[in-house]
């Protein structure tokens, strides 16, 4: 797979960011021309523009607002997804969709490709609704990760919730060497075990961080979601 023959969605986003400094040959279209909840446009953008497959990382993504507003969740995670599948099957285009690891119930960590999943929350149930859009084509994958901003921006992390999220420095790197791969399915992609509280001190360890439970906010969080990531080390590590 050519980068230059790479189109991304999600691009003013923070892996977008990234995707952008690894890809410059990738095609990023701003919203307002290629929007995942209007597949006519998405159509007529495509055309002679000699795209092979896209990556789509576009998403809403705040699992508080989405419990405000599942509507806006359903067009764009769900249907938006769909849509762009619609678009992939109908060009003969490869896809690539970018899931969450909050798929999972949370209640045993080290899940592998085919573990079974369970959402916790609206915004994790909505990916899981997209990633149900992208099974039903063969030539897609489907990613499930973690990532955050470079450097922590709270004050506090969960000291009780298990992850293998990266910072997204280290995260888009290995969801670019994927998307340009020929890999199908499943693909688990992150970093060790820890819990959040120790993830956000590995990115400034003299910052200080102070102590967060799960039990402390207002939506549903799972309580361990690492990640098994072995196809990802033995097919492209």
């Amino acid at each position: 797979m050519e980068a230059n023959r790479l189109l991304v969605t999600g691009g003013s986003g923070l892996l977008g960011g990234e995707l952008k400094a690894i890809l410059p040959r990738a095609d990023f279209p701003f919203t307002a021309a290629f929007n995942v909840c209007d597949f006519e446009q998405m159509d007529r953008y495509i055309l002679d523009r000699g795209i092979d497959c896209i990556l789509h990382a576009g998403a809403f993504t705040s699992p508080p607002k989405i419990n405000e507003d599942p509507v806006r969740a359903l067009e764009v995670n769900i249907i938006g997804t769909a849509k762009v599948v619609r678009l992939c099957v109908k060009h003969g285009l490869r896809m690539v969709y970018v899931s969450t690891d909050y798929v999972f119930r949370g209640d045993a960590g080290n899940y592998g490709e085919d573990d079974a999943v369970c959402p916790v929350n609206k915004y994790a149930w909505s990916k899981l609704g997209g990633e149900c859009a992208v099974r039903l084509y063969d030539r897609a994958l489907i990613i499930r990760t973690s990532f955050g901003e470079n450097e922590f921006p709270y004050p506090k992390a969960f000291a009780d919730q298990w992850t293998s999220r990266l910072c997204v420095r280290d995260a888009a790197p290995r969801i670019a060497k994927a998307a340009l791969s020929e890999l199908t399915g499943v693909l688990h992609i992150g970093g060790p075990r820890r819990t959040v509280l120790e993830y956000a001190q590995s990115l400034d360890p003299d910052k200080e961080i102070g102590p967060l439970s799960v039990e402390d906010v207002s939506f549903n969080v799972p309580v361990d979601t690492s990640l098994n990531t072995e196809r990802y080390e033995r097919e492209l590590g």
